[in-house]
């Protein structure tokens, strides 16, 4: 066992996930609050550690099957760099901390890591290998990260946040399944995990969800509890963004297969990074410019 392999078995770049967190306050206006940014900042720590628990815990769990994967067994525990022992003491380690750190935040913020912790639990040693609740269960983690951002921060949820973070979970999580699939296609020891699949369903539950998505953001740009709380009605402008970003995840997944793992997905396709920072950057504006202006002049 090595410090490297220790790190790999944490996978910190799948901590960009845990950004989720940073949302509730982002668009509230907030993140710009001393107090509300630092929350921020800790939670995202906090949950990051857990989340690499649950890491440990799924490499645990698939270490027999990843030995059979072309990619995954270079993984630290399915290739023997770190035993199952160390495996298991490493994980305590990040979970103990991680939840520690949850508690000196905020109890509510306790509940929603522990929550996301269990929900994975119950994934990789059941539920994983039921197709569409893998899938469900996937945008459900992804859910509990900004509702604990939401209770770091003390920043109230919007029912359009949980709806749209879960549209995008889903869409993220059939992409995985199709890349998982088109891999496994040619093996003999198909995983169970994707007998309830085939291509023609991944990539129909993957258009629809992209086509949900993009409907449901067109609706949140429109709607006057929106605009009134932004204080513009030019959050249409931030639909080309989104529209060209889900169209380029598209391209990735179903001409390119691309997708298997998103992290990778996005931290190496400038793409798809141009439009995610063009989003943000705009919609930044609309919510901190007259403030920003305000404060300069």
């Amino acid at each position: 066992m090595t410090f490297r392999s220790i790190i790999a078995l944490a996978r910190p770049e799948h901590w960009v996930k845990n950004l989720f967190l940073f949302l509730p306050a982002f668009f509230a206006g907030r993140l710009t609050e001393g107090d509300i940014f630092w929350n921020a900042m800790l939670g995202f720590v906090s949950f990051s550690l857990t989340a690499s628990a649950v890491y440990v815990l799924n490499d645990l769990v698939d270490a027999p099957q990843d030995r059979n994967h072309p990619d995954k067994s270079r993984r630290p525990i399915a290739s023997g760099e770190i035993s199952q022992g160390q495996g298991i003491l490493i994980g305590a380690i990040l979970l103990g901390a991680g939840l520690s750190l949850a508690y000196f935040l905020r109890p509510e913020m306790l509940v929603f890591s522990v929550l996301y912790f269990v929900v994975n639990l119950v994934y990789s040693l059941s539920l994983k290998h039921f197709a569409i609740v893998d899938v469900s269960l996937i945008g459900l983690g992804f859910l509990l990260r900004v509702l604990a951002g939401g209770a770091v921060t003390g920043v109230l949820v919007s029912h359009w946040l949980i709806v749209l973070t879960f549209l995008l979970a889903l869409i993220l999580g059939f992409a995985k399944r199709r890349g998982e699939y088109v891999v496994a296609m040619g093996e003999s020891n198909f995983r169970k995990a994707l007998e309830g699949y085939n291509l023609p369903f991944l990539d129909m539950s993957i258009v629809v969800c992209s086509t949900v998505a993009v409907v449901a953001y067109l609706m949140y740009c429109f709607s006057p509890e929106v605009t009134g709380r932004i204080g513009s009605d030019k959050i249409y402008y931030t639909a080309f963004f989104v529209v060209v970003g889900v169209l380029r995840y598209l391209q990735l997944t179903l001409v390119f297969g691309k997708t298997e793992s998103p992290t990778r997905a996005l931290l190496r396709d400038g793409f798809l990074q141009i439009v995610l920072m063009a989003w943000i950057g705009s919609f930044a504006w609309l919510i901190y410019g007259k403030k920003w202006l305000l404060g300069v002049f």
